[in-house]
Order: structure tokens, then C-alpha cells, then sequence
């Protein structure tokens, strides 16, 4: 296994290790605001622990300013 691909995986480890402490956080986020009333909160919450869930198995990018944006082909400006 070459250097570059050893790197890149310890990378990937780490973000899905990031990712699932992100997950873990809003979890226990939400249970606070739960036990204070706080029903916005708790919807904004879950929300971001679904998108965080997605983001870990791979359904969505980790951000969505970094991947590739639409081109038009062959068009001058």
C-alpha cells in the first residue's frame, strides 16, 4: 500500500470518526431541548443529526461547497 493511499485512508477514518461525534453531540443536543420545551430547537437539531447520519453512510457530501458545480459546455464568455 502506497503512502499517499495510507494517508488518505487514516484520513477517511478520521472524518467518519468526526462525523459519528458530530452525530453522537446533536443526540444529546436534542435531549436538552427536549427537557426544556424547546420544539424549534429540537426540529433544527434533528435535522442536522439526519444530515450528519447521511453524510457518515455516504448518501450526501460533507459540504456542499466543495464538490463539483454544474458546467456549461463549450460556452464563451
Amino acid at each position: 500500500m502506497s503512502h499517499l493511499s495510507q494517508t488518505k485512508g487514516r484520513r477517511e477514518d478520521n472524518q467518519q470518526e468526526s462525523m459519528a461525534y458530530i452525530r453522537q453531540m446533536l443526540g444529546e443536543l436534542r435531549q436538552v431541548a427536549l427537557r426544556e420545551g424547546a420544539d424549534m430547537l429540537c426540529y433544527l437539531i434533528e435535522m442536522a443529526y439526519v444530515e450528519a447520519g447521511d453524510v457518515q453512510a455516504g448518501v450526501r457530501p460533507r459540504s456542499v461547497f466543495h464538490r463539483e458545480r454544474d458546467k456549461t459546455a463549450d460556452m464563451t464568455m
